[in-house]
């Protein structure tokens, strides 16, 4: 049981870091973008892409807090 749930844990910290880099990523393309063309008034493409990445790693990482609570209640 401890090896799966450790396998799971691994899987979602990769998981988060690959979001982190993805909205990192847009977000820095969207404000290369906005300084290109001067305009920042609607949501563009890369922004919902940001938002929607810092989004999954914050869920990601909720996984990983239960999965880390799962582990201790199950080695004490």
């Amino acid at each position: 049981m401890t090896y799966v749930l450790t396998a799971v844990l691994v899987v979602l910290l990769v998981m988060v870091v690959v979001s982190l880099i993805r909205g990192i990523v847009a977000f820095l393309k969207s404000t290369k973008i906005d300084l290109e063309t001067g305009r920042g008034e609607n949501a563009t493409d890369m922004q919902l892409l940001q938002n929607r990445m810092m989004f999954n790693r914050i869920k990601y990482q909720a996984l990983a807090v239960v999965v880390v609570a799962i582990l201790l209640a199950v080695t004490r």
